[in-house]
């Protein structure tokens, strides 16, 4: 585990974020990591995110790294005056990202007409369940609500059982890269032009974009996809098969060339020329049959065994890895995914490391996520000039919030 600490590519740049829960705050994370000066705004009480995950006393570790990178400033946007510091902050900025429900800006005076208007290089991302037009926008919307409106949840689970969770916010993580994307491209035609715009970024429409395959199948097929497993529907072998050992692994030979491997580390060459096994196509017709000859060979091994076998033999294959697994693992260390930071209550914390990697300019940990308010005073000093008595008369009238307060 290794603390990273070099140069990042988006430093000069300055993200206003008006976020809560995941979507937002993992968007405005992603740019953090790379340099991006990321001045997060939250009501005193704090966004929701630190009280989601688990916590080691009163610290959200889930906070300390969705959070991290970023400075904490607390101001009252239900206060004409906080309203009015949060638009004097994006006069400065490159890009604010919101993902409260359509019309919330508008109402609070923070839509983008009017802050274009005196920064028209500002690039606003908008991140919410439906969008900002069409007969949903209205709606609230959740990374679970818009998988099921997206089909995705459809499709999530055992054939035999109800539509499943995801047990990860695999939606809420997709819209935040998608939305990360669209601010850089709109950043890039700033630099053409001058101008800035606005990046509309959907829930829903992140999770439909897991579909793309079964878009055009229906269009022309009729195929109303559905509920697998853990099987890849049409090609076989590709599943979780249960070891001698009482864990999984997944093996995948997903064409000719690598399923003739997997059959002769089986000791089966026979399934290699028997016309019903032969080609990926047939097998494609025998998914059932197929993966019942790969799980009554794995039952006789040790997940350990298979993978050396198959590894050696150059067949995709893992064991499915634990939390512990991936703690103990080398390649997540040498590849500096578990990263060690420092942590002012708990000493120090790992959390998960920057992705993706950049030869020249990678991005880096800067610090944990700070506690709310923690830098309401710094940043209304350096920005908007205030001193430190102006600061406590606002935070006399409740319309800041600082971490001395607490």
């Amino acid at each position: 585990m290794k603390t990273i600490e070099n140069e990042a590519p988006l430093t000069g740049y300055t993200v206003i974020e008006l976020c809560s829960t995941i979507a937002g705050p993992a968007c405005t994370r992603l740019l953090a990591d790379f340099g991006a000066e990321v001045i997060k705004i939250e009501p005193a009480e704090g966004d929701p995110v630190r009280n989601m995950g688990s916590h080691d006393g009163s610290v959200s570790l889930y906070a300390s790294t969705i959070l991290r990178n970023k400075q904490s400033v607390s101001i009252n946007l239900r206060t004409e005056q906080g309203q009015r510091l949060v638009r004097q902050l994006i006069a400065q900025a490159d890009i604010v990202v919101e993902n409260f429900r359509p019309g919330t800006l508008e109402r609070l005076g923070l839509d983008y007409a009017t802050l274009s208007a005196y920064n028209p290089g500002l690039v606003m991302v908008r991140i919410s369940g439906y969008g900002q037009t069409g007969p949903y926008k209205d709606r609230p919307g959740y990374g679970v609500t818009c998988e099921a409106v997206a089909g995705v949840r459809h499709m999530t689970g055992d054939p035999d059982r109800p539509p499943a969770r995801v047990a990860l916010a695999v939606t809420d993580e997709h819209t935040a890269v998608f939305a990360a994307f669209g601010a850089l491209m709109a950043i890039l035609q700033r630099q053409k032009t001058g101008k800035g715009q606005v990046v509309d970024t959907t829930l829903y429409e992140s999770a439909f974009s897991m579909m793309e395959p079964h878009v055009p199948a229906y269009d022309r097929l009729k195929i109303i996809p559905k509920r697998v497993g853990s099987n890849l529907p049409s090609t076989a072998p590709n599943s979780l098969y249960p070891t001698k050992d009482g864990s999984y692994v997944l093996i995948a030979a997903n064409n000719d060339v690598i399923f003739q491997r997997l059959a002769k580390v089986m000791e089966q060459p026979e399934l290699i020329t028997d016309e019903r096994y032969a080609t990926q196509r047939a097998r494609a017709a025998r998914v059932k049959e197929v993966n019942n000859i790969v799980e009554r060979w794995a039952a006789d091994f040790t997940a350990a065994e298979i993978e050396a076998c198959l590894i050696a033999a150059e067949v995709p294959v893992s064991k499915v890895f634990t939390m512990e697994d991936i703690f103990q693992d080398p390649h997540f260390e040498e590849r500096e995914m578990l990263v060690k930071v420092p942590h002012p209550k708990l000493g120090e914390l790992t959390m998960m490391g920057i992705v993706p990697k950049l030869s020249d300019t990678p991005g880096k940990i800067r610090h944990a996520g700070h506690v709310v308010g923690q830098d309401t005073a710094e940043v209304l000093q350096k920005k908007l000039g205030m001193n430190m008595e102006e600061i406590a008369d606002l935070s006399k009238q409740g319309i800041v919030h600082t971490h001395l307060e607490t």
